[in-house]
């Protein structure tokens, strides 16, 4: 029995389907398909940010079980080191200048900061959030192709957010209108100017906007003269690399990328505002506490960055910002002795309940862990008469604690 005869209704519908069909002379044609938009091709971020430090490492040979020539290459190369040791920095060291004014560190080779940033996240484009992209936006730009950078996403995903809550509000006020209308209670207390300027939906900013036909068209023609000249001359990068004060240090004294010169004093000076002389410097200085911690996750192995967006003290990644979010937040707790505000005649700097329970609050609406760092404070340090960085550091202890906010309602068990 075929399909038709045990299906008489199913067969009846297709026929007369296909009787209208030919009936109306239409023949059913496949649609073409739709070419798909290309994505921008990600970047190797595995195969850039390679190194983790500004750093050259030299690898032993490998080592084989089965084969005893692999030990006598290890050997060798143990031997070569002892009495051919290879520099793990570059032949060039990276130059910076100290501003004043933003109390920062300013790299302005481009190579320089481009070096900083892939191995190791150091310091912030001056005209970016984060990557120096200034120059690869701006070249988008006179190529009119942009919306590539992290930038230009960003500030598109803001407008169409901010059009999609106008348009929201403005669905809302109508159906509140019509149902007030319909009751009869609904009366139009706005005026008349603002009743015709927003009838069509065009608001007083595209009112003022608005400028005469000739006098666009004089100004179209300016403008793409204008742009056959800037595509014409070269783009200068004017974007250089800021470098945080702890970072700048960092390089200095923990990687010896950079050749010291008494920063130490010099950036807790500067770390407080208004600048302080050496010989006042005291222990639970602002640059002191957040270096002590920088070093501290720096050392384990951790990308630091500033974590002021957060309302914390630092941000910890596993491997940096182009590879995932920040998995920590760090808020550093100063530990005083007992002794500390007899021996300085003020009162310690503590943090108040309310301020950890606000940040707390905050890194469970982003998704981030907080962790307190307690810093134990020394009684006395010594920058100005000549007493090694290194002794100064280990005078600070550092014990750190996750914190995480308990819910009532997801607490149940």
């Amino acid at each position: 029995m075929s399909e038709a005869a045990a299906n008489p209704a199913q067969a009846s519908r297709i026929d007369d389907k296909d009787a209208a069909t030919s009936a109306a002379g239409v023949k059913a044609e496949p649609q073409p398909n739709k070419p798909k938009r290309k994505r921008p091709t990600r970047p190797n971020y595995a195969k850039i940010h390679e190194k983790p430090l500004p750093l050259d490492v030299f690898p032993l040979p490998a080592f084989v079980p089965h084969n005893p020539l692999s030990l006598v290459r290890i050997l060798g190369a143990l031997i070569s080191e002892l009495f051919a040791r290879q520099s793990n920095h570059s032949a060039d060291k990276y130059i910076g200048y100290f501003s004043y004014e933003t109390r920062s560190i300013q790299v302005t080779d481009p190579k320089q900061a481009r070096a900083l940033w892939e191995m190791g996240f150091f310091g912030k484009g001056s005209l970016s959030r984060s990557e120096p992209s200034w120059l690869d936006r701006e070249r988008a730009r006179l190529k009119a192709k942009g919306g590539g950078t992290s930038e230009e996403v960003t500030s598109k995903r803001r407008h169409e957010r901010r059009l999609f809550k106008l348009e929201r509000a403005r669905i809302e006020r109508e159906t509140i209108e019509e149902q007030l209308r319909k009751e009869g209670k609904f009366v139009d207390l706005r005026p008349e100017t603002e009743q015709s300027g927003h009838a069509d939906g065009v608001g007083p900013d595209a009112i003022s906007a608005a400028v005469p036909a000739q006098e666009s068209q004089s100004k179209a023609q300016e403008v793409d003269d204008d742009d056959d000249l800037e595509e014409d001359a070269p783009t200068i990068d004017q974007e250089h690399l800021q470098l945080s004060l702890h970072e700048a240090f960092f390089l200095t004294y923990g990687l010896g990328s950079w050749t010291p010169n008494a920063l130490l004093s010099l950036f807790a000076t500067h770390s407080i505002f208004p600048p302080c002389q050496p010989s006042s410097l005291q222990p639970d200085n602002p640059f002191l506490l957040t270096y002590v911690v920088y070093h501290h996750y720096r050392s384990l192995g951790w990308v630091v960055r500033p974590g002021s967006k957060f309302a914390c003290d630092w941000l910890l990644y596993n491997r940096g910002p182009v590879f995932s979010h920040a998995e920590f937040a760090v808020m550093i707790v100063p530990e005083y002795p007992g002794e500390w505000e007899r021996r300085w005649e003020r009162k310690a700097r503590q943090k108040d309940w309310w301020e950890m329970h606000c940040t707390n609050r905050v890194q469970t609406q982003v998704r981030k862990t907080l962790v307190l760092c307690y810093v134990e404070v020394p009684l006395e340090v010594d920058l100005v008469g000549g007493e090694d960085v290194t002794a100064v550091l280990k005078r600070y202890k550092v014990r750190d604690f996750v914190v995480r906010r308990w819910l009532a309602n997801r607490s149940r068990d």
